[in-house]
C-alpha cells in the first residue's frame, strides 16, 4: 500500500523548490501518495492540477507573534552570550513605537525577552508558544483534516512560519511524524526556526552542525543532510535557450555582452539602487573606451519599491529591465509566489550574461554553477546616513564565514575600482568560480542534483 504524504506549505516560500521543480514527479515515481497540505492564496489544484487539501482556516493565536519575536530575540542573546559574539544583536530588527498599541506589545516584548533570555527561558518560550497554539481554533481545524485524511508524514517545506505551529502540533498529537525543511542558507544562525518537528532536512553538512550548536534540543539522529532542490533546475538543460533566442524574447542586442544586476530586498540593500547607478557609470565608461557592453536588471521579487526607477530612466540605452515572473497574490512579502517560467528566464541569464553583481546575495551560486563571476559590493554609499542600514554588517553574518577564501566572491571595496574590476573579469583576468564552487560545496552540499531524490529517501526510511 503506497505511503499518504502531505507535503506541507504553510506559505508560498516553498512552492519554487516543492511545487515547481520535479519533487512531485520523483516522489511519484518512488510509489508515494502525495498531497499538498496547502496554506497558501495559490491554488495548486487549479494552476497545477494537483491533489491538495486547503487549510482555509488562518488564524494564530493573538500572542504568538509577540511571544515568536521574543523567542527570536531571547535565542540571539543567548548566542551572543554562549559564543561571546556581537554579530548576533546585528540580526534584531527595532521595535515600532508608533501609536499605542504597538507600544504596549514592544514593551511586553521586551518584558519576555528580560524574563526568556536563557536556555531554559527560551525552552519555555517555545512551550508557551506551543500552549498558545494548542487554544488556537486552526489547531483544531488541522486536526479534523488529519484525522479525515490519515497521512503517514507531513513534511513542512519550511521552518520558519507561525502559520505552522498549530498545524504541526495536531500532526504530533496525532502520533504522525513531522520533517521540517530548514528553507534557506542563512537561516539558522539568525534564530529563525519556529517549529520543533521529529526531524530535519539540511542542505549540507555545515548547516547540520549549525542545527546541533543552536539547537541543543535536537539530537544527531533527527538531522538528515538532504542537500536543497533550489538549484536542481539550473542542471536541467531543457531550460536553455540559444543565445539568439533568449536575446529575441527579450529584447536583448545580440551585439552587447551583459551584465546581470541582480536587486536585494530593502532591508537588505536600502540604498541598493545606488549601485545599480555605479555599474552603469562604469559600463558606460568602458563602453566610452571600445566596448559595447548592457546590464539586465532583475529585481528582488518581494521588492515594491520604486527606488530603481529614476536610475533605471536615466540609463535606458544601457539597462534592460528583465523582471522575475512572479506573482503577487497578497500584500505580505511571502505571498509574492514564484512562477514556474522563472526558472526557465533565472537559468538563461545566468547561462547569456557575462557575471553578476549585487549585495550579498545566494546568486553567487546561480551563477557559479553556470560558471559565471560575481562580484560583491561592499563599500558605503554618501547617502548613507543616520537611520539607514549599512550594507557592510552583512558580509559580518554567520553565513559569510563559511567561505573557504575571500575569493569566494569578487569584493569591491571601493566605488573607484569598480570598473577595472569590470574590465579584469570581461577580459578573464579575475574570477572567482574556482573559489565560488568550493563554497556551493560547503553551502549546498556535495550532491546539488540529488537534492529531491535525496530527501524522497530520508522519508521513505522514516514511515
Amino acid at each position: 500500500m503506497k505511503k499518504k504524504v502531505f507535503v506541507f506549505f504553510p506559505d508560498g516560500v516553498g512552492l519554487r523548490n516543492f511545487a515547481f521543480t520535479n519533487f512531485k514527479a520523483i516522489g511519484e515515481q518512488m510509489g508515494f501518495d502525495i498531497t499538498y497540505w496547502n496554506n497558501t492564496v495559490f491554488s495548486l489544484k487549479d494552476n497545477l492540477g494537483f491533489n491538495e487539501v486547503k487549510i482555509e482556516n488562518h488564524q494564530i493565536h493573538p500572542l504568538t507573534p509577540i511571544y515568536s519575536r521574543a523567542r527570536k530575540r531571547a535565542e540571539l542573546n543567548v548566542s551572543r552570550d554562549k559564543f561571546n559574539d556581537e554579530v548576533y544583536p546585528t540580526y534584531k530588527f527595532p521595535f515600532n513605537y508608533k501609536g499605542l498599541k504597538n507600544t504596549l506589545k514592544s514593551l511586553y516584548t521586551k518584558l519576555l525577552i528580560g524574563l526568556y533570555s536563557s536556555e531554559k527561558g527560551v525552552e519555555k518560550i517555545r512551550q508557551k508558544i506551543n500552549d498558545l497554539e494548542r487554544k488556537n481554533p486552526k489547531y483544531a481545524y488541522c486536526k479534523a483534516q488529519l484525522e479525515e485524511h490519515k497521512p503517514d508524514l507531513i513534511f513542512c517545506t519550511t521552518q520558519r512560519a507561525t502559520q505552522s505551529i498549530s498545524a504541526l502540533l495536531a500532526a504530533q498529537d496525532l502520533g504522525i511524524p513531522t520533517v521540517a525543511f530548514v528553507y534557506s542558507w542563512d537561516n539558522v544562525p539568525k534564530a529563525m526556526q519556529v517549529v520543533e518537528t521529529d526531524y530535519y532536512c539540511v542542505w549540507s553538512d555545515l548547516m547540520k552542525e549549525e542545527v546541533l550548536k543552536y539547537y541543543p534540543f535536537v539530537k544527531e539522529q533527527q538531522v538528515f543532510v538532504t542537500g536543497t532542490p533550489q538549484f536542481e533546475p539550473h542542471y536541467d538543460t531543457s531550460l536553455k535557450l540559444s543565445r539568439e533566442d533568449f536575446f529575441k524574447q527579450y529584447n536583448l542586442d545580440i551585439n552587447k555582452k551583459y551584465i546581470c544586476y541582480s536587486g536585494d530586498d530593502e532591508t537588505t540593500s536600502p540604498l541598493d539602487q545606488y549601485y545599480l547607478e555605479d555599474l552603469a557609470n562604469a559600463v558606460r565608461s568602458l563602453n566610452s573606451k571600445g566596448e559595447n557592453l548592457g546590464i539586465i536588471y532583475r529585481k528582488c521579487p518581494v521588492d515594491f519599491t520604486t527606488r530603481y526607477d529614476a536610475v533605471i530612466e536615466e540609463n535606458k540605452d544601457i539597462i534592460e529591465v528583465l523582471d522575475p515572473i512572479w506573482k503577487q497574490v497578497g500584500d505580505q512579502w511571502n505571498q509574492v509566489l514564484p512562477a514556474k517560467e522563472d526558472f526557465k528566464m533565472l537559468y538563461n541569464v545566468c547561462e547569456h550574461s557575462e557575471f553578476v553583481t549585487n549585495v550579498c546575495s545566494s546568486t553567487v551560486f546561480d551563477f557559479v554553477v553556470h560558471d559565471k563571476a560575481c562580484i560583491y559590493y561592499n563599500y558605503e554609499q554618501p547617502q548613507l546616513k543616520n537611520g539607514i542600514r549599512d550594507i557592510g554588517q552583512n558580509y559580518k553574518y554567520v553565513h559569510f564565514r563559511s567561505m573557504p577564501s575571500q575569493e569566494a566572491a569578487v569584493f569591491c571595496t571601493n566605488k573607484n575600482d569598480l570598473e577595472g574590476i569590470v574590465k579584469q573579469i570581461l577580459d578573464g583576468q579575475l574570477s572567482n568560480v574556482e573559489q565560488g564552487k568550493l563554497w556551493y560545496e560547503i553551502v549546498v552540499g556535495k550532491t546539488p542534483t540529488k537534492a529531491s531524490e535525496t530527501i524522497w529517501n530520508t522519508i521513505k526510511n522514516l514511515v
